[in-house]
């Protein structure tokens, strides 16, 4: 039995079969041809990859074959070989240069500047934590209430929960941390250990109706399930230049406040792609945007039903 599938035909059975109807009553299904969709190793990816996959197929006439891929190497595949066709959620800021030489080149297409509206990294709160201090509607506001969010080994002092060591937003939140001058303002930065800890250190909070403060991104499952809320930061993103050069490096002498950077999502396709199936294909993946807090919902639906069906398994 394979849960993924289970999971995915109900997904798509109760919640697009209106969108993949009204496709077909629009006369959509066509001589699409073949294509090949990258099926990334991360949630949302994998879960766009299966909607498009049906939608091509069942509203478009496609026969569609999903091959696992990767940020670096799917587009390393499609910039050097052609294949796959179609990227659904392709993170492009590591791959900006080569990215726009392709695109110069005519040889790949953005499709979707968009496919996911409210995506990306941040800092972030219950909801229920803003519902209870409305006067909390930034990051400035927040770090000046450490007192909400006690340190479970000094509760005269606030947690935020930072990235875990190795990964690349470690050092991004301790810039940021130094730069709010959040330790004098009362505040620890936590290191989760792990990213288990990290999720765990949320999970916990939230369920014990308590405040929370940390990092997170967003579409997760996590984010849909424990309904968090990505703050505004309360200043301007202070541009790549500075982003690049100090707040992203661990030697950064003086860091400065700065919102996050935006995170650059697009939806890309090869030439070939372009050149050789239904022009209405091409418009359906111009067209379709998903909610972050909607993916979200869905990841949590995904992760809720595997982990019932291993424990069904387990039985």
């Amino acid at each position: 039995r394979d849960p993924m599938r289970d999971w995915s035909s109900d997904v798509c059975s109760s919640d697009l079969a209106a969108g993949v109807a009204a496709a077909m009553s629009q006369g959509a299904v066509a001589a699409c041809g073949d294509v090949t969709i990258a099926e990334m190793n991360w949630a949302s990816a994998e879960f766009m990859a299966n909607v498009d996959k049906i939608i091509l197929e069942e509203g478009y006439g496609c026969t569609v074959e999903l091959v696992p891929g990767a940020t670096l190497t799917t587009f390393a595949s499609m910039d050097t070989k052609g294949v796959p066709d179609i990227a659904p959620e392709l993170w492009t800021q590591s791959v900006d240069v080569p990215l726009k030489a392709a695109i110069a080149s005519g040889s790949l297409h953005k499709m979707n500047p968009k496919p996911i509206l409210g995506a990306g990294e941040g800092w972030v709160v219950p909801s229920y934590t803003l519902e209870n201090h409305p006067e909390l509607k930034s990051v400035l506001d927040v770090i000046e209430r450490p007192d909400l969010f006690p340190y479970n080994e000094d509760p005269t002092k606030g947690a935020f929960v930072g990235c875990p060591a190795g990964w690349g937003c470690q050092q991004i939140n301790n810039n940021l941390f130094t730069a709010f001058d959040m330790e004098a303002k009362g505040w620890v930065l936590v290191d989760p250990g792990s990213a288990a800890g990290l999720d765990g250190a949320m999970a916990k909070a939230v369920q014990r109706g308590d405040d929370y403060f940390g990092y997170y991104w967003s579409p997760t499952a996590m984010m849909g399930k424990y309904n968090m809320v990505t703050l505004d930061f309360g200043v301007p993103f202070q541009g790549m230049e500075d982003w690049l050069a100090c707040t992203t490096q661990a030697e950064c002498a003086d860091p400065q406040p700065t919102s996050w950077s935006v995170s650059e999502i697009n939806t890309i396709v090869t030439d070939s792609f372009m050149k050789n199936n239904d022009p209405k294909a091409a418009a359906y993946l111009v067209a379709r945007e998903y909610p972050a807090d909607a993916m979200g919902a869905m990841l949590d639906r995904k992760s809720t039903r595997l982990n019932s069906s291993h424990a069904l398994d387990l039985v």
